[in-house]
Parts: C-alpha cells; structure tokens; sequence
C-alpha cells in the first residue's frame, strides 16, 4: 500500500510523481467504470447533443457560420454543458473534473466544434474562475454558462512561439490612471472571430507579465483576418490587434507580473482535458473505419477479414483503452485533491492542481500521440477513399495534428515532465535518488529466486514494477551525471519523458483492468485482459528501447554493459503472443462496429 499521500477532505490522495517511487492498488485509481449515475447523466447530455444537435450543423460549421456555431453555444449553455465548471453561485454546475473530462470526451464529435467549446469553457472561462475579481465574476461567468457570451483565448505572438514571456505586447496606465493603453499583436485567438472577451497577456511597462480581459468593441482593438488552417476549419482563429487600446483599469486580470501563473495553470488543467477530448476523437475515428471496413470488400469479401487490417483495428482499441485509463486516473487525483477545498480558496485549489502538473502533461502528450496513430490508420483502412473530403477519415486526420501543438507543444512537455519530477526530488517531495541509490544495491546483491506470484495480470504487475525501476535508474544516473546542467540536456530528457509516459500508461491500464476484475470476475473481464497483457509487451519494448539510447549518452565501456545489464534484469519477462491478443480485441471492435472495451 502507497504511502506518500495526502489527506484531502478525509481521503487519501497520492502525491504527485509516487507513480515512480511507490506501488498503487486498484482502489486507489479512479477509472472509467467508476462513474457515478450523475456523471454519466453528464455524459449522455453531452453525447446527445453533439450528436444530434450539433452533427448536422457540420458542414456549416467548416464554413465558417459564426452564428451557427453561437446558436449552438447558446443550446449547450441551456442544458448546462457550458458551465461545468463554473461555480453554481455564478450560474454554473459547479462540477468535478471527471464531468468535465466526459464533455470535453463528447464535444470531439467534430474537431472544429471541439475547439470552439473546449476554447470557451476551459482557457476562455478558466482564468475568470480562478483569478477574477468577484465583480469580473460576476459580470462575465454567468453570461459565459449561458452561452450569451462566447470567450476566447490568446497567449502566442508572432515572434514568442513557446516562449510565452518573451511578449512583446505591451500595456501602460493612462494619465489619468483609469484605463490601460495596449499596443502590439497577438496570435491564434481561438473563437475570435464571433467572441463577445478576449482574455490575452500584455507586459506592463513592457517588463511585468500581465493578463487582461478584453471586450469586443473596445476602442482600439482590432481582428485580422481568419487564419487559413489545414485542419479544424470550422473554429475561429484570428490575429488580435491593439492599436493604442483604451482597457479600463477594472479589466486587468489577477496582479501585474503574475500573468505567468495564470496561464501555466490554466494551460495545465488544459492538457488533462485535452487528453479526454482525443480519447473521444479517436473512439469517433475507430467507429468509422470498423463501419467502413465492413462495408468495404475485396477479393470478395470484408477487408476487415484480412489479418493487417484487424490488427490495425485491434491496436487502435488497445491505445484507446490506455488513453481512457490515464485521463480518468488523472482526473480523479484531482478531483480526490480538492476535496474539501473551499470553494473561494483558489490559492489552494490551484496548489492541489499543480500537485499533478507532470501527469498532466503526459496525458497531454501521450494521448495526442495515440490520436494521431488511431486516425492515420483510419485514413489507411479507407485507403483511397480516406485522403478525399467526401469521407469523414480525410478530415479526422487533419483535425487531429495541431493536438500536438495545442496546449503548449509536444516537446516543450516532454521537457516539463522530468523538469517537474527533479523539481520534487530536488525539494525532498520524492525520494526519487534515494530509491536510485537503493536499485543498483539491489542489482549487486543478484537476482531473487522467490516465486511469483500468480493471478489476474500478475505478470503485468511485475512489469510495471520492472518499469519503474527502469525509469528511476535511468534518471538518477543522469542526475548524477550531469547536475544541474542536466536541463540543457533535451535530446535525453525526452528520451527519459518517454520511458516516464510509458510507465503511467502501462500502471493505469493494469490497475483499471484489474479494479473491474475485482468486482465483476476476471472471467468477465477477458477482453480488457488482452488489452492489457497486448499493451504490456509493446510498452516494456518502447521502454527499454528508450532506456537503451538514454544510457549509451550517459556512460561507455564496462559501466554501460553494467547499466545495460540491470536493464535486461529489470526488464525481464516472458514472451507472449500478442498477435493473438491483438486479435481478440480487434473482433469484438469488428462484430461491433466500435469501440468495446
């Protein structure tokens, strides 16, 4: 049982990064199975509403009809789907982060309208929930549950890219002291284009960091013209300029110098979501190529019976699966975290959030990976057919690539994950180095001889303590090795990020599936079972390969054969036959049509 844990409310939440150092049991996940009849009400709501309300809006959608995507907002604000997570005294639901990952999860219905939702209610609404004046409150969130405000969101600029604070929009107090004067331009303004705010950064003084809240029509501000994009044509993206902008004094957001805070947290509650939002995207993508390749023949019969083809299919289900896990793990900490939280405390819902900062941004990129896999095998499942725009495959596939962008890049959060570990090392927060130190004592003293133990997913259970083990040696011997110079060592640090994403998945997917063995019967639970025992084996081969290239760049000669050597030990495990697993779960995707797991 975990011991480094937090006390929440009377219930114990683990600490941030304990996924390396520390065992976890199934009940101490949340997981898919695990809702509640009210959030899966929230879920149905939301599911019906994409589906039938917003579907056949599709095609206007992508051409940009800005009305039609308001009057969509303005339906979704009546069934409350807007204001998840505003506080209720504000005209919101007041929901848990789950409810918000199930909306997020349904709104991937069609990636334009994703972006248009997710770009209101999580960065457009966020920063006034957490860091507005009870008067900003007031005048914007419940106009914002509605749907008769729309917001929107910009932190980029032309010449910033990833580097937020290198801003060069600037913002100075009038004579009089009234108002805020802004001059310069920011870059993708999502939902821009029909936004009644704008929330954007500014440097006071052209030195202090500062966010502001904007409303349409205010003198001095100024839309360029919609970005052409390659893909989620139907949301609004567009340049915000500022000509001498007179802001009333009212409108700066949280304190001058501190618009960093504001959009590192609410970026990281973004990057959580965003993986529930792809997760729905990609079961989208599955349901379309199993309906297409049943339909589709060759040679006289169901591409879907070809071997290549159902293990496409298979592995896009197991990904999913695993995707599924790690967001709803994640999501649950959080949630577990802020339970007793005042609800006018947002110092410390914000300190309980940050908790989990490099979970977050390995769901962000782990599931934006696996997106990308699902839909470029769609497009190979429709073949010819999937790269025109008569079918659906052609536009998930553009839709899905700028996840990889969104959110703060792929990269820069591969660099945050280890950056974020070392930081809780380094405070004492994880005995990170201290279980380093322990596992090459463990390595000298030889191999144990005790029997395993046997049971449901057993073996994968071993497996994941090999991988923590993996993952801790390989970092600490960096660590050692490099210093504090080791944060200019990029190219290992994302080598390290992806052993570290590996072993969230491969634990998350093990405890989930052995959580439903223990209520439902492991005889019930044998397609999850082939998921799982399938995913294990590709995840230890993605992570000792990893591990291989990170420790050949920190050591040679006899140290390395050592390092590589505890490697294989920790890594050992038997051969399986995941064709034949694979297999499994790709025929009940292919009897179904969907996603089953």
């Amino acid at each position: 049982m975990a011991t480094d844990t937090m006390a929440t409310g009377g219930v114990l939440a683990a600490r941030g990064g304990t996924f390396l150092t520390e065992e976890r049991v199934p009940d101490e996940v949340f997981t898919p199975e695990d809702l509640t009849e009210e959030q899966k009400m929230i879920g149905q709501t939301a599911a019906e509403f994409m589906e039938n309300e917003m579907a056949p809006r599709i095609p206007q959608i992508l051409k940009l009809e800005y009305e039609v995507s308001r009057e969509l907002m303005r339906k979704a604000g009546e069934l409350g789907l807007l204001g998840i997570e505003i506080p209720e005294e504000y005209g919101g639901l007041g929901l848990d982060k789950v409810s918000g990952c199930l909306v997020s999860e349904s709104a991937a219905r069609d990636g334009s309208f994703a972006v248009t939702f997710m770009g209101h209610t999580g960065i457009g609404s966020l920063p006034i929930v957490y860091f507005g004046t009870a008067e900003q409150k007031q005048k914007y969130l419940p106009k914002f549950a509605s749907g008769e405000w729309i917001s929107s969101y910009s932190l980029s600029e032309a010449s910033s890219a990833s580097d937020a604070m290198n801003a060069k929009a600037r913002a100075t107090l009038s004579k009089d002291g009234k108002s805020w004067i802004l001059n310069g331009e920011k870059m993708w303004l999502t939902n821009g284009g029909f936004a009644d705010v704008y929330i954007t950064f500014a440097k006071v003084d052209g030195e202090h960091f500062t966010a502001f809240i904007i409303d349409k029509g205010t003198p001095g501000v100024s839309l360029g013209a919609e970005e052409r994009k390659t893909g989620i044509k139907g949301s609004s993206t567009r340049p915000l300029i500022f000509q001498d902008a007179v802001i009333p004094k009212e409108n700066l957001l949280g304190e001058i110098g501190k618009g960093h805070k504001i959009a590192f947290n609410i970026l990281n509650v973004g990057r959580f979501k965003l993986g529930a939002g792809v997760t729905g995207g990609a079961k989208l993508a599955l349901k379309s190529a199993a309906e297409y390749g049943k339909s589709r023949t060759a040679f006289g019969q169901p591409i879907t019976n070809f071997g290549l083809v159902r293990e496409k299919l298979g592995e896009m289900a197991i990904r999913i699966y695993v995707s599924e896990a790690i967001v709803y793990r994640t999501a649950g900490l959080i949630d577990r975290n802020l339970e007793g939280v005042d609800i006018h405390d947002v110092a410390e819902a914000l300190k309980r959030i940050e908790e989990y900062d490099a979970e977050c941004s390995m769901v962000k990129v782990w599931c934006s990976e696996m997106l990308d896999y699902v839909v470029d095998e769609t497009v190979q499942i429709f073949g010819g057919a999937g790269y025109v725009d008569d079918y659906p495959a052609e536009r998930y596939w553009r839709d899905a690539r700028v996840n990889r962008i969104f959110e703060g890049t792929n990269e820069i959060n591969r660099l945050l994950v280890p950056g974020r570990i070392l930081r809780k090392a380094l405070k004492g927060e994880l005995p990170l180095f201290q279980k380093a130190m322990g596992l090459m004592d463990e390595f000298t003293a030889g191999p144990s001889f005790e029997e395993p133990e046997e049971g449901f997913l057993k073996a994968e259970e071993r497996m994941v303590r090999g991988a923590r083990k993996i993952a801790t040696m390989g970092l600490g011997i960096a660590a050692q090795k490099f210093g504090k110079a080791l944060g200019d060592k990029q190219e290992l640090l994302g080598l390290w990020a992806d052993v570290a994403m590996e072993t969230y998945a491969l634990e998350s997917a093990v405890l989930r599936a052995q959580k439903k063995a223990a209520r439902d019967g492991a005889a019930a639970c044998a397609l999850q079972e082939a998921a799982v025992r399938c995913f294990a084996q590709d995840a230890m081969d993605r992570i000792e390969a990893a591990s291989k290239r990170l420790l050949a760049a920190l050591d040679d000669g006899d140290m390395l054969r050592t390092y590589l050597t505890a490697l294989k030990r920790f890594g050992k495990r038997d051969a399986v036959n995941t064709v034949a697993l694979r297999e499994q779960v790709a025929a009940s995707v292919i009897d179904a049509a969907r996603y089953t797991l």
